[in-house]
């Protein structure tokens, strides 16, 4: 007897696991970031994308603010070039994080996004903080 769910057969293991270490070669999750910061030194820096205004009114703590449009060379020459960036934006209805991610590996830098964004962290019920605007 077959169903929606079983009338095409699964993918066989190998490209399961294929797919799937591929895809988080390309994005983490919100829970991920939360407990790679609560460990101190997370291995990355966390960049918020969005406008100032969104960043002030509720932010992932510790993430810097650096709206897709201010990525630049000269703005990433603080950090070493292998740096990872872990990108976000408002949540699964913004692409501003895929843009950020496009944009940063166009200069050679490498970067995943943080799926879900703040509609994400806000699921997860991870606290956000308020601030005026911060650039790094």
């Amino acid at each position: 007897m077959t169903n929606p769910v079983t009338e095409i057969p699964p993918a066989a293991a190998e490209a399961v696991v294929a797919r799937y270490a591929e895809r988080l070669a390309f994005e983490t999750d919100c829970a991920d970031v939360a407990v790679a910061l609560r460990g101190g030194s997370p291995g990355f820096v966390l960049v918020d994308v969005r406008g100032p205004g969104p960043y002030a009114a509720g932010h992932v703590p510790g993430a810097l603010n650096i709206p897709r449009g201010k990525l630049t060379p000269r703005r990433l020459e603080d950090w070493p070039a292998d740096t990872l960036f872990v990108v976000y934006c408002a949540g699964p209805h913004c692409n501003g994080a895929d843009r950020a991610a496009l944009h940063l590996a166009s200069l050679g830098r490498p970067v995943k996004v943080m799926i879900g964004g703040m509609t994400g962290w806000a699921d997860e019920g991870l606290a956000s903080e308020r601030s005026g605007p911060s650039s790094a």
